[in-house]
Protein backbone atom coordinates (compact mmCIF):
# COMPACT_ATOMS: atom_id res chain seq x y z
CA UNK A 1 0.00 0.00 0.00
CA UNK A 2 1.21 3.78 -0.94
CA UNK A 3 2.50 5.88 2.23
CA UNK A 4 -0.46 8.23 0.94
CA UNK A 5 -3.74 8.43 -0.46
CA UNK A 6 -4.85 11.89 -0.48
CA UNK A 7 -3.34 15.11 -2.71
CA UNK A 8 -3.85 18.50 -2.21
CA UNK A 9 -2.95 20.99 -5.10
CA UNK A 10 -2.33 24.57 -4.71
CA UNK A 11 -4.14 26.68 -7.53
CA UNK A 12 -2.68 29.77 -8.42
CA UNK A 13 1.12 28.97 -9.62
CA UNK A 14 0.64 25.46 -9.04
CA UNK A 15 -2.19 24.13 -11.35
CA UNK A 16 -2.62 27.45 -13.30
CA UNK A 17 -0.79 30.21 -14.38
CA UNK A 18 -2.78 33.26 -13.38
CA UNK A 19 -0.74 35.75 -14.17
CA UNK A 20 -2.66 38.07 -16.54
CA UNK A 21 -6.13 37.96 -14.82
CA UNK A 22 -4.46 38.64 -11.31
CA UNK A 23 -1.49 41.61 -11.91
CA UNK A 24 -4.01 42.92 -14.25
CA UNK A 25 -7.01 42.94 -11.48
CA UNK A 26 -4.77 45.05 -8.82
CA UNK A 27 -3.23 47.79 -11.61
CA UNK A 28 -7.01 47.85 -12.09
CA UNK A 29 -7.70 48.65 -8.24
CA UNK A 30 -4.81 50.96 -8.17
CA UNK A 31 -5.28 52.85 -10.84
CA UNK A 32 -9.96 53.32 -9.53
CA UNK A 33 -7.98 54.56 -6.02
CA UNK A 34 -5.43 56.93 -7.66
CA UNK A 35 -2.60 55.69 -6.36
CA UNK A 36 0.69 55.64 -8.83
CA UNK A 37 2.50 52.25 -9.19
CA UNK A 38 6.34 51.69 -10.39
CA UNK A 39 6.06 50.19 -13.28
CA UNK A 40 9.13 48.14 -12.91
CA UNK A 41 7.38 45.93 -10.14
CA UNK A 42 5.59 42.98 -12.15
CA UNK A 43 3.50 42.17 -9.18
CA UNK A 44 4.23 38.63 -9.31
CA UNK A 45 4.66 38.80 -5.58
CA UNK A 46 0.67 39.21 -5.02
CA UNK A 47 0.46 35.81 -6.25
CA UNK A 48 0.11 33.39 -3.69
CA UNK A 49 -0.97 35.19 -0.47
CA UNK A 50 -4.25 35.91 0.54
CA UNK A 51 -4.90 39.49 -1.67
CA UNK A 52 -5.74 41.11 1.49
CA UNK A 53 -2.33 40.79 2.61
CA UNK A 54 -1.03 41.65 -0.90
CA UNK A 55 -3.02 44.89 -1.11
CA UNK A 56 -2.20 45.60 2.58
CA UNK A 57 2.00 46.00 1.38
CA UNK A 58 0.39 48.13 -1.37
CA UNK A 59 -1.75 50.06 0.25
CA UNK A 60 -1.70 50.11 4.31
CA UNK A 61 -3.76 47.84 6.23
CA UNK A 62 -6.87 51.07 6.47
CA UNK A 63 -7.20 50.98 2.60
CA UNK A 64 -6.66 47.49 2.00
CA UNK A 65 -10.31 46.59 1.96
CA UNK A 66 -10.90 49.22 -0.46
CA UNK A 67 -8.38 47.67 -2.90
CA UNK A 68 -9.30 44.51 -2.78
CA UNK A 69 -13.44 45.51 -3.25
CA UNK A 70 -11.73 47.56 -6.56
CA UNK A 71 -9.84 44.16 -7.04
CA UNK A 72 -12.67 41.85 -7.32
CA UNK A 73 -14.33 44.17 -9.63
CA UNK A 74 -12.65 43.40 -12.46
CA UNK A 75 -11.08 39.96 -11.27
CA UNK A 76 -14.80 38.75 -10.86
CA UNK A 77 -15.96 40.55 -14.09
CA UNK A 78 -13.29 37.84 -16.20
CA UNK A 79 -10.31 38.11 -14.54
CA UNK A 80 -10.47 35.32 -12.81
CA UNK A 81 -10.42 33.38 -16.90
CA UNK A 82 -7.20 35.60 -17.98
CA UNK A 83 -5.28 32.24 -16.80
CA UNK A 84 -4.10 29.33 -18.34
CA UNK A 85 -2.92 25.69 -17.27
CA UNK A 86 0.56 25.14 -16.84
CA UNK A 87 1.35 22.12 -19.78
CA UNK A 88 1.11 18.93 -18.30
CA UNK A 89 -0.95 19.42 -15.78
CA UNK A 90 -4.33 17.83 -16.70
CA UNK A 91 -2.30 15.00 -17.70
CA UNK A 92 -0.84 14.29 -14.26
CA UNK A 93 -4.50 14.59 -12.40
CA UNK A 94 -5.86 12.41 -14.95
CA UNK A 95 -3.03 9.84 -13.94
CA UNK A 96 -3.01 10.35 -10.62
CA UNK A 97 -6.87 9.96 -10.41
CA UNK A 98 -6.69 6.62 -12.35
CA UNK A 99 -4.78 5.18 -9.18
CA UNK A 100 -7.19 5.80 -7.20
CA UNK A 101 -5.69 8.56 -4.95
CA UNK A 102 -8.03 11.31 -3.71
CA UNK A 103 -6.91 14.92 -5.18
CA UNK A 104 -8.59 18.33 -3.45
CA UNK A 105 -7.75 21.76 -3.96
CA UNK A 106 -6.28 23.79 -0.89
CA UNK A 107 -6.53 27.73 -2.18
CA UNK A 108 -6.04 30.97 0.20
CA UNK A 109 -8.11 32.13 -3.22
CA UNK A 110 -11.70 32.74 -2.19
CA UNK A 111 -13.81 29.37 -3.30
CA UNK A 112 -15.89 31.93 -4.70
CA UNK A 113 -13.68 32.53 -7.19
CA UNK A 114 -11.34 28.98 -7.05
CA UNK A 115 -14.35 26.57 -8.06
CA UNK A 116 -15.45 28.21 -11.73
CA UNK A 117 -11.78 28.02 -12.19
CA UNK A 118 -10.91 24.75 -11.89
CA UNK A 119 -14.44 23.91 -13.20
CA UNK A 120 -13.83 26.34 -16.70
CA UNK A 121 -10.67 24.15 -17.01
CA UNK A 122 -12.04 20.98 -16.84
CA UNK A 123 -10.42 20.00 -13.95
CA UNK A 124 -13.31 19.30 -11.76
CA UNK A 125 -13.59 16.17 -13.26
CA UNK A 126 -10.50 15.04 -10.95
CA UNK A 127 -10.80 16.75 -7.48
CA UNK A 128 -13.11 15.48 -5.07
CA UNK A 129 -13.66 19.32 -4.01
CA UNK A 130 -12.23 23.14 -3.87
CA UNK A 131 -11.73 24.32 -0.95
CA UNK A 132 -10.98 28.25 -0.61
CA UNK A 133 -11.18 30.86 1.55
CA UNK A 134 -14.64 32.87 2.68
CA UNK A 135 -15.20 36.86 0.93
CA UNK A 136 -15.16 38.07 4.13
CA UNK A 137 -11.21 36.67 4.61
CA UNK A 138 -12.06 33.49 6.99
CA UNK A 139 -9.72 30.67 6.25
CA UNK A 140 -7.62 32.97 4.26
CA UNK A 141 -4.43 31.49 5.79
CA UNK A 142 -2.96 28.39 4.02
CA UNK A 143 -3.23 26.62 7.34
CA UNK A 144 -6.69 27.30 8.01
CA UNK A 145 -7.77 26.16 4.63
CA UNK A 146 -5.77 22.58 5.21
CA UNK A 147 -6.76 22.39 8.30
CA UNK A 148 -10.53 22.97 7.11
CA UNK A 149 -10.21 20.34 4.39
CA UNK A 150 -8.92 17.54 6.18
CA UNK A 151 -11.95 17.79 8.88
CA UNK A 152 -14.42 18.21 6.39
CA UNK A 153 -13.29 15.42 4.07
CA UNK A 154 -11.96 13.13 7.01
CA UNK A 155 -8.10 13.36 5.24
CA UNK A 156 -5.68 11.99 7.18
CA UNK A 157 -2.83 14.49 7.20
CA UNK A 158 0.27 11.32 8.15
CA UNK A 159 -0.98 10.22 4.49
CA UNK A 160 -1.44 13.34 2.89
CA UNK A 161 1.01 15.57 0.68
CA UNK A 162 0.57 18.93 -0.48
CA UNK A 163 1.79 20.30 -3.31
CA UNK A 164 2.23 24.28 -3.74
CA UNK A 165 4.81 26.62 -5.56
CA UNK A 166 4.64 29.37 -2.27
CA UNK A 167 5.73 29.02 1.40
CA UNK A 168 2.12 29.41 2.67
CA UNK A 169 1.44 26.25 1.00
CA UNK A 170 4.52 24.50 2.18
CA UNK A 171 4.35 25.97 6.03
CA UNK A 172 0.19 25.08 6.20
CA UNK A 173 1.09 21.65 5.24
CA UNK A 174 3.94 21.45 7.75
CA UNK A 175 1.34 23.28 10.22
CA UNK A 176 -1.58 20.21 9.61
CA UNK A 177 1.21 17.46 9.75
CA UNK A 178 1.27 16.89 6.32
CA UNK A 179 4.24 16.03 3.87
CA UNK A 180 5.06 18.69 1.02
CA UNK A 181 6.63 19.16 -2.41
CA UNK A 182 7.12 22.29 -3.54
CA UNK A 183 7.23 22.97 -7.36
CA UNK A 184 9.62 25.67 -9.34
CA UNK A 185 7.34 26.13 -11.66
CA UNK A 186 5.55 28.68 -10.33
CA UNK A 187 5.55 32.05 -8.67
CA UNK A 188 8.01 30.95 -5.52
CA UNK A 189 11.83 30.30 -5.56
CA UNK A 190 13.70 27.36 -4.04
CA UNK A 191 15.59 29.61 -1.49
CA UNK A 192 11.75 30.65 -0.41
CA UNK A 193 10.68 26.72 -0.56
CA UNK A 194 13.55 25.26 1.63
CA UNK A 195 12.68 28.17 3.70
CA UNK A 196 9.58 27.13 4.44
CA UNK A 197 10.59 23.11 4.92
CA UNK A 198 9.86 22.11 1.88
CA UNK A 199 10.23 18.24 1.89
CA UNK A 200 10.80 18.03 -1.95
CA UNK A 201 11.70 20.53 -4.71
CA UNK A 202 9.97 19.87 -8.68
CA UNK A 203 10.74 21.09 -11.89
CA UNK A 204 7.74 20.48 -13.94
CA UNK A 205 4.34 19.60 -13.51
CA UNK A 206 5.41 16.04 -15.16
CA UNK A 207 7.94 15.71 -12.72
CA UNK A 208 5.31 15.55 -10.21
CA UNK A 209 4.13 11.43 -10.10
CA UNK A 210 7.90 11.13 -9.25
CA UNK A 211 8.25 13.22 -6.52
CA UNK A 212 5.25 11.60 -5.31
CA UNK A 213 6.76 8.17 -6.04
CA UNK A 214 9.85 9.45 -3.42
CA UNK A 215 7.34 9.19 -0.56
CA UNK A 216 5.68 5.59 -1.18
Amino acid sequence: MAAFDTVLFDLDGTLTDPRVGITGSIRYALKAMGVEHDPADDLTWCIGPPIQRSFEKLLGAEKAAEGVAHYRERYGAGGLFENELFAGIDDVLAGLAETGIRLFVATSKAHHFARPIVAHFGLDRYFIAVEGAELDGTRSDKAEVIAHLLALHQVDPARAIMIGDREHDIIGARKNGLRNIGVLYGFGDAAELRAAGADQLCDAPTDIPACLVRFT
